[in-house]
């Protein structure tokens, strides 16, 4: 069945290949970005060509432009099947040498840009009595590692939000997926997209000789995985399509796509699962 598939952060990476595939498929894809007339109007060009395709003007940093795209969509398409929060900025530095306005900028993309795109589809997915929503997680989808504190307390946020929204919209049959997609060499890992990195220069100082050789060490080791499993982007873009295709009620709440983690991902992901449901049998019992 044709689906209307409402995705954001097409510009690059993840987005891009995700509108390609599903729209192959034969979904209607609505291909969300930023600068459509501007830094992007090559690319939004290029998708605006194929078929099942329209590209949307979107910032998700901005509530007027979150409320006019999903308004634009609603009017002229009737409903939005799905929606994918795809858009996200990464970056790397040490907690300390992270300024407030630089975290700022992670949670504005990554978790309230989340939370304004679901204000936003949810009232026409609850009225319709259907609905999924996928959220583009972290491969870390519940545990931090050095230099990556701000960004992964982001991500972290929007899986908090998501589990405690599964259970809310159930009545409503709308349901949520985080994906956990490990490290791949799409734009936002290969430098080609600017990220947001710690900007106190003077006190990561204090941190060397140790922090540059901790860094430089992780560094290796994930880019140095990344090329020993052959990371290839596609795996996101077709585990989003699967999902689409899933028969409703199906859906896992947590879908971990990490080659590297060589099945821990899972395995600590359902360790979780049967943690949470003997603390909350201790609550209720």
């Amino acid at each position: 069945m044709n689906k209307i598939v409402f995705i954001t952060g097409t510009s690059t990476g993840f987005g891009k290949l995700m509108t390609i595939t599903l729209s192959k498929a034969g979904h209607t894809v609505i291909a969300g970005m930023r600068g459509t007339s501007g830094k992007n109007a090559e690319v939004a060009q290029e998708l605006s060509s194929l078929e099942n395709v329209e590209v949307v003007d979107i910032d998700v940093t901005e509530d007027d432009s979150v409320s006019k795209a999903f308004d634009y969509v609603l009017n002229k398409y009737g409903r939005v099947d799905v929606l994918v929060n795809n858009a996200g900025l990464a970056g790397f530095g040490l907690v300390e040498a992270y300024s407030i306005d630089q975290i700022k900028k992670f949670f504005e993309v990554n978790f309230y840009g989340v939370i304004r795109t679901y204000q936003a589809v949810l009232p026409s997915m609850r009225k319709a009595k259907s609905g999924l929503i996928i959220n583009l997680s972290s491969g870390a989808s519940g545990h931090s590692m050095p230099f990556m504190g701000p960004y992964l307390a982001s991500k972290f946020s929007v899986e908090a939000v998501v589990e405690a929204i599964q259970d809310e919209l159930a009545q409503f049959n709308i349901e949520n997926v985080t994906i956990q997609p490990g490290v791949y060499p799409t734009e936002m890992n290969s430098g080609g997209k600017a990220g947001v990195q710690a900007d106190k220069p003077e006190i990561a100082k204090e941190y060397d000789p140790v922090a540059s050789d901790m860094f430089n060490a992780i560094g290796a080791g994930l880019f140095g995985k990344m090329q020993e499993f052959d990371m290839n982007p596609q795996v996101i873009a077709d585990g989003v399509l699967n999902l689409v295709n899933m028969e409703q009620g199906t859906r896992p709440l947590r879908y971990p796509l990490d080659a590297i983690a060589q099945g821990t991902d899972v395995e600590f992901i359902n360790t979780r699962a049967e943690l949470k449901k003997k603390w909350m049998e201790k609550y209720s019992g």
